[in-house]
C-alpha cells in the first residue's frame, strides 16, 4: 500500500508535540514507521516545518512531502486548499489518505480513499463552551469530512456514539481505536530538580493538581467554586493555615481571564497557582508531587491526562461523563461534574484518607499500561488494510 498521511497538526516535529491532535499524529505516525516497513507512507507537512527538522521520519519507505500553500493563501483563502491540495494529493497516487482530525480538511474534490479520525465532539454535545463563530464553523466542517470519510477512526466508543447521534455516522463505518500513552510517563525525569520547579511556579504547599487548556468545556468555574468550599472544610479547627494550594497547570484559552478573576472573588488569591502552559519535562514531576490530580471536564473525546496521571501514580478525581469512565475503568474516583458540593466531598475524602488515595495509585497504574501506542498503530494500520483491500 501507499498510504498518505497529513501530519500538518505536528508543527514541531523535535519536540513531539506535547498535547492535542498534534501529539496523537506524532505518536502514530512515529509506532507506524517502526512496525510497518512493507508499506509506503507519505507524509504531508505544512510548509512552515523545516526539511531538517522532519529527519526522525526520513526512512527507506517514507517520502515528506510539504504543502505548497505559503504564497497562495492570503490570495486564495477557499480555493487553494481544493486546487492546489487535490492536485498535491492526487499526484501521490494513494492507496489510502489519513486525515488525523477533521480540522486537517481532505478537499471535496480529492476521489482517494479516505479515513478521518474524530477525537471529540464536544461542539456539538456542549456548543456553550465555544465561540460562536468558531462552534459553528467547527461544526461545519466536522459534518463535510464525516461525511467524505470511507472509513472514521473514532479514539473512544463514546466519540463513536456522538457521531451517530449528532452526525448519524452509521456503526460499521466506525473502528474504535483507543490512543495509546508516552511512556515516559512512567519515569520521573532523571535529575529533576522538583524544589526548584515548584518554587518557579509559586508552589509553596501541598497541592491538587488540575491540568488542561484554561476553557468553558473543562468545567473550571466550578472547580474553583469546589475548592473554596474544600478550603472551608479544611481549615484546622481553632484557627491555623490552610495547608493546599490548587495548581492550574495549562494555556489559556476562551474566557480564560475570567477565571483569575473569580479567583479574587473568591478569596483564594493565595491559594490557586497559574502556571501557563506546561513543557514536557516539567508536566511529570507536577504529576508525581502533587496530592491528587483533578480533571472535571464537561466532555472528554478520550482523556489522555487521565492516563498521563494514572501513570505517574497520581490519584485522580474526574468526571463521569463522555469517554472518561470507559478510559479510566474503575481507576479513579467519579464526580457529577456539575455537582460543586459532590466535587468537594471526593476532595475532602481525598485529603484526608491516604487509603483511599493510596487503592486508586495501583489501580490507576496498572489501568495505563493497557493503553500503548504500538497497539494503537497495529489497529490503525488494520483500518488501513481492510479499506483498502
Amino acid at each position: 500500500m501507499r498510504i498518505g498521511i497529513d501530519a500538518r497538526t505536528i508543527l514541531n516535529p523535535e519536540r513531539g508535540e506535547a498535547i492535542g491532535v498534534g501529539h496523537y499524529t506524532y505518536q502514530l505516525i512515529r509506532h507506524l514507521l517502526a512496525i510497518d516497513k512493507e508499506n509506503e507512507y507519505v507524509l504531508f507537512f505544512d510548509f512552515r516545518v523545516r526539511e531538517k527538522d522532519v529527519k526522525k521520519f526520513s526512512l527507506p519507505n517514507v517520502k515528506i512531502k510539504f504543502y505548497p500553500f505559503s504564497d497562495y493563501k492570503k490570495y486564495l483563502p477557499v480555493a487553494y486548499s481544493e486546487i492546489l491540495g487535490t492536485a498535491t494529493l492526487v499526484r501521490e497516487k494513494l492507496d489510502v489518505l489519513h486525515a488525523t482530525s477533521p480540522e486537517s480538511r481532505i478537499p471535496l474534490g480529492y476521489q482517494g480513499k479516505t479515513i478521518v479520525t474524530f477525537h471529540d465532539l464536544s461542539v456539538f454535545e456542549h456548543p456553550e463552551c465555544f465561540p460562536k463563530v468558531k462552534g459553528t464553523r467547527d461544526k461545519t466542517i466536522m459534518k463535510l469530512m464525516a461525511n467524505k470519510a470511507d472509513r472514521i477512526i473514532s479514539v473512544s466508543s463514546a466519540t463513536r456514539d456522538a457521531l451517530k447521534k449528532h452526525l448519524s455516522v452509521p456503526a460499521e463505518k466506525v473502528a474504535v481505536v483507543h490512543s495509546g500513552i508516552d511512556r515516559r510517563f512512567f519515569d520521573e525525569p532523571a535529575g529533576a530538580d522538583i524544589p526548584k520547579l515548584l518554587g518557579r511556579f509559586g508552589i509553596e504547599r501541598q497541592y491538587i493538581l488540575f491540568l488542561g487548556t484554561l476553557e468553558p468545556s473543562k468545567n473550571v468555574t466550578r472547580l474553583l467554586e469546589a475548592f473554596a468550599k474544600f478550603k472551608e472544610k479544611m481549615l484546622p479547627v481553632g484557627g491555623g493555615s490552610f495547608q493546599y494550594q490548587l495548581v492550574v497547570a495549562g494555556k489559556r484559552g476562551w474566557l480564560s481571564e475570567e477565571y483569575r478573576q473569580l479567583v479574587k472573588d473568591l478569596g483564594l488569591a493565595k491559594d490557586v497557582v497559574f502556571t501557563g502552559y506546561v513543557v514536557g519535562d516539567e508536566i511529570v514531576p507536577l504529576f508525581k508531587h502533587s496530592q491528587f490530580f483533578i480533571m472535571p471536564s464537561l466532555s472528554e473525546g478520550f482523556g489522555m491526562t487521565v492516563l498521563e496521571a494514572f501513570a505517574t501514580g497520581t490519584p485522580s478525581i474526574i468526571s463521569n461523563v463522555s469517554s472518561l469512565p470507559e478510559v479510566a475503568g474503575d481507576a479513579a474516583r467519579f464526580v457529577n461534574p456539575v455537582d460543586v458540593t459532590e466535587m468537594t466531598e471526593a476532595m475532602v475524602s481525598f485529603a484526608n484518607n491516604e487509603q483511599e488515595r493510596n487503592q486508586y495509585i495501583q489501580k490507576g497504574y496498572e489501568r495505563a499500561k493497557l493503553f500503548d501506542w504500538e497497539k494503537t498503530a497495529r489497529e490503525t494500520l488494520a483500518v488501513y488494510k481492510s479499506l483498502v483491500e
